[in-house]
């Protein structure tokens, strides 16, 4: 028999924070980062540790024996964030529709109460398991009790028995654990312990000398402070030994039937999985069959609750089947399949007639310079649409699609659709230029709600409580068996592709008067959707690279690497995996013991990440070898050898994709490859850059970059006129900073003054703290304090604008760029200061890169207006930050000089004038 009792908090806390940086929402804006975390964990570990009894326990807010004794006790623990404490009724209902029973009793902590359970279930021939990441409970732990740690950041559970927590631990016996508690203290109860011992201490005093009263008798045996401390805060050591001792003896009983693994409730569970719009858990758990519809899922089938979701791809006659709720099987609709030159003409017809439409295309593939057309789907009022099969041959495909030339190009008909940048660059390779206003609900939704999902399933299901069909009924789901659209039949794929041109038309309805709403529809209409087919030429047209100077450097890099190597080896003394965190951790800290405090992960290894390395390296030159060594190789990795392998092969060109509904200050993201990490910092780095070449020897690259946009942008939106005044009169803004900081003149300010006001200028964007300062710039942090203070008496209207920002952001729950793009802050009020600190500094940063943003999305739509207007041949290539880079014959130079400069200073008008700095080369690397 096997029993598992779960310290119910501990591990809501820890699902809570494992997702704080990339948190989960639902439509509503529940944050279920914490219920999804614990339902993972809880299916886990009935999957495969496969329990016969089990129970969640609890704390409840009654006081304990330890608050009445102690009355510090626990007393400074941060207030729960909102939201987590939003999630634990959901945790609840969870836990009831899974049936496991929940323990709880006033004045007892939970982990009092897995104590005494674990051990009267031991006395009755159970092997138990206390579920928990918390330290403490390793001394609760004997032959039959174990303790259970979870999963965590990639690296598997752990189980621990009294063999692993005596290594652990470094003691003889289990019941030392106590020890070293009381003798360290706990920073997060507030058990103070004695001051100046830390673990290695505890512990070596523990072997020494047995226990704290142990240690206490023979404190004449001790020397210095270590001693001095031990007899003066004898009694206090003791108080800690005691608040850190499990009790043994709750009044709670052992009642095994009680806890046994029952069946789950299916009509519990499966409405709040649709609440909580849990779609990959909701089908593991109830199998392909579940569906997120209106937070209602009909009943039906048999619940699987350790199915694995998985099923074999569908043959190409496949046939849609029904899924649950409202669904394309129960709900009114008339899609027609053009199968005819009848119904061709009369759908072409109809179009021409319209003042919108919707559309949709359907392909081979999901890169739209790759992909060949399938098929293509209409829809203009609720409920109607049509599908036009393509055929496989290309040129009647292309043919098919002339035929739609005339209303895709007609400037007066508006085009609606989810997406529309792939759809309208898979046209443009078949010689369709779209035409006409653009709605793209992705985009719409992503004006809306910028940190949500925007997939159009997902927005069908929480706005138009509809799920569509998926699109792995038709074509399996993904995996080397994934057939794609041109493999399943015709007829088959005509009602999904007709079904999303009608979800999509119902969404575009929805979507319109929302934006108004929120007062993004001038945001909307003329800068994301005028944005899409400046990003489909761009995306079309693609950049060449130098894939001779790439193999070159990858050589060179090689050869770097190579002597590296030897050099860490001589400097090791030994040869080894540098790779291997494990290796290299030993050899850092176990053979040349760099940092007697080094730290260790969960499975016992040293932590060798880059904040580790990167804080040794001052003290030793063998750690800036390894920094070195790992930034070659990834370089290598990630752009020179990966960059030739992107290479389209029909146009021997490499063609990024850009993502304008993914960052949520608006900025653009691109992928394959991602423009935006290609380093500049290092000389290695930038080196990348020379592979990114004009077309050919007619034709030169130019770069424009705006010159310090974010300060500029700041100056601007807080008005603050010394920094206006700076930036009018065409100073050096760090300059002109430090020499107000340290009260100097211009001409007297030094390199190292100057770097330390960059500093400053840029942490207070990204809201700085003194420590922060002091660790960026390696200098104490009253000093760091005191250029901070100075900044703000000599730039008051920043201070103005950080303080008068976030009493909006907590007026109104989001901040707004110049042109009203916002950025919602869920955590501006919590009462957790961590929480509530991180909402603040994005409070004070979005604005500023929104706008940054915002600047040049328009700066690059006038930009692509004017080439097309002079009829230029050169073109837009590339979007990076706040950078520009195009390709352009020699003899168009000058022309586009003058637009580029014009366009990106008069992007948005402003009292801070805007610097736009244009260098011309042969490769991106000269002309930046």
């Amino acid at each position: 028999m096997k029993l598992f009792l779960l310290d119910g908090m501990a591990l809501i806390y820890r699902a809570h924070f494992a997702l704080s940086k990339s948190p989960r929402f639902t439509s509503t804006g529940l944050n279920t980062s914490a219920i999804m975390g614990f339902t993972n964990t809880l299916l886990e570990v009935l999957k495969k540790e496969n329990p016969s009894h089990m129970a969640v326990v609890f704390d409840t807010e009654a006081p304990t024996e330890r608050h009445t004794s102690f009355e510090a006790y626990k007393a400074h623990r941060e207030a729960m964030p909102e939201d987590l404490a939003a999630a634990i009724p959901y945790i609840f209902r969870l836990i009831e529709g899974f049936n496991i029973p929940v323990i709880t009793m006033d004045g007892f902590e939970a982990d009092d109460i897995i104590g005494t359970l674990a051990k009267k279930a031991e006395q009755a021939g159970f092997e138990v398991f206390c579920m928990t990441p918390d330290k403490d409970y390793a001394q609760l732990v004997s032959d039959h009790i174990k303790i259970y740690k979870p999963a965590r950041m990639g690296n598997g559970h752990e189980i621990l028995g009294v063999k692993e927590v005596l290594e652990k631990w470094e003691i003889e016996r289990v019941e030392q654990v106590i020890d070293i508690l009381g003798l360290w203290g706990d920073a997060v109860d507030n058990i103070p312990g004695i001051p100046g011992v830390g673990e290695k201490t505890a512990k070596k005093l523990i072997q020494d000398f047995g226990s704290v009263e142990g240690i206490i008798a023979n404190s004449d045996q001790l020397k210095g402070k270590l001693k001095e401390n031990i007899e003066t805060y004898a009694e206090q050591g003791l108080i800690s030994k005691k608040l850190a001792t499990i009790i043994l003896d709750v009044p709670v009983e052992f009642e095994a039937e009680t806890l046994m693994i029952r069946e789950a409730n299916k009509d519990l569970l499966e409405p709040l999985f649709a609440e909580l719009e849990f779609r990959t858990l909701g089908k593991r758990v109830f199998g392909e069959e579940f569906n997120v519809v209106d937070n209602k899922v009909s009943a039906g089938g048999q619940m699987d609750l350790f199915s694995s979701g998985e099923s074999a791809a569908p043959a190409p006659e496949a046939t849609i089947s029904p899924a649950p709720g409202n669904h394309i099987g129960n709900t009114e609709h008339s899609y027609t399949f053009v199968d005819s030159e009848e119904k061709l003409n009369e759908l072409l017809a109809l179009l021409a007639s319209q003042k919108s439409f919707c559309f949709d295309t359907e392909t081979t593939g999901t890169d739209a310079n790759c992909c060949e057309l399938v098929g293509l789907s209409f829809s203009v009022e609720k409920g109607q649409a049509w599908y036009v099969p393509a055929s496989a041959d290309q040129k009647e495909a292309h043919a098919l699609v002339q035929q739609f030339k005339p209303v895709f190009e007609n400037p007066a008909i508006g085009k609606i659709g989810q997406n529309l940048k792939f759809d309208i660059l898979v046209l443009s390779w078949y010689d369709v230029k779209v035409a006409g206003e653009l709605f793209d609900t992705m985009l719409a939704h992503y004006l809306i709600d910028p940190e949500t999902r925007h997939g159009m399933d997902v927005l069908s299901e929480n706005y138009l409580g509809y799920t569509p069909v998926s699109i792995t009924t038709l074509i399996g789901p993904k995996g080397k068996g994934q057939l794609n659209m041109r493999d399943v039949d015709p007829k088959t794929v005509s009602d999904y592709a007709a079904e999303d041109a009608d979800i999509t038309l119902q969404l575009k309805e929805i979507f319109e008067p929302m934006l108004i709403k929120v007062e993004a529809d001038k945001l909307a209409h003329e800068v994301e959707f005028p944005l899409v087919p400046v990003l489909v030429d761009m995306e079309r047209v693609g950049v060449r690279i130098d894939v001779k100077a790439l193999s070159d450097f990858s050589l060179a890099i090689q050869n770097e690497v190579q002597i590296l190597e030897a050099r860490i080896y001589e400097k090791a003394g030994v040869p080894f995996n540098i790779a291997s965190p494990k290796q290299l951790g030993e050899v850092l800290f176990d053979k040349l013991q760099l940092d007697p405090k080094a730290k260790k992960t969960k499975t016992g290894q040293y932590q060798t990440g880059e904040d580790v390395l990167m804080a040794l390296a001052n003290k030793s030159d063998i750690v800036q070898d390894i920094l070195e060594y790992r930034q070659l190789q990834k370089l290598r990795s990630t752009y020179v050898d990966a960059l030739p392998q992107l290479i389209n092969t029909k146009t021997g060109r490499v063609h990024t994709s850009y993502n304008q509904a993914v960052a949520a200050t608006g900025r653009l993201s691109s992928n394959n490859p991602n423009l935006q990490n290609i380093p500049i910092r290092t000389e290695r780095g930038r080196e990348v850059r020379k592979a990114f070449i004009a077309r050919d020897d007619e034709h030169v690259i130019l770069s424009a970059d705006y010159s310090q946009i974010e300060l500029r942008l700041i100056a601007e939106i807080s008005k603050d006129a010394n920094m206006l005044d700076a930036f009018a009169k065409g100073l050096d803004i760090h300059t002109a900073t430090a020499a107000k900081v340290y009260g100097v003149g211009l001409e007297e300010v030094t390199g190292n003054q100057r770097r330390n006001a960059k500093a400053v200028n840029f942490g207070i964007i990204y809201g700085q703290s003194a420590f922060g300062l002091s660790q960026s710039l390696g200098i104490p942090r009253r000093e760091a304090a005191d250029m901070i203070e100075q900044y703000f008496i000599q730039y008051p209207g920043i201070r103005n604008y950080m303080n008068n920002t976030i009493a909006f952001a907590k007026e109104h729950g989001y901040v707004e760029t110049l042109l009203k793009r916002r950025r919602y802050l869920r955590d501006i009020n919590s009462a957790n200061a961590t929480v509530r600190g991180f909402a603040e500094r994005n409070a004070i940063n979005a604005p500023i890169q929104g706008s940054a943003a915002d600047l040049i999305k328009i700066a690059m739509i006038h930009i692509h207006q004017d080439i097309q207007q002079a009829n230029l041949k050169g073109k837009m290539t590339m979007q990076v930050h706040d950078e520009l880079v195009f390709d352009v014959p020699r003899n168009e130079v000058a022309a586009f000089k003058e637009i580029i400069e014009a366009r990106m200073k008069g992007a948005l008008k402003t009292e801070v004038p805007i610097v736009v700095e244009i260098g011309e080369g042969q490769n991106w690397l000269e002309a930046h």
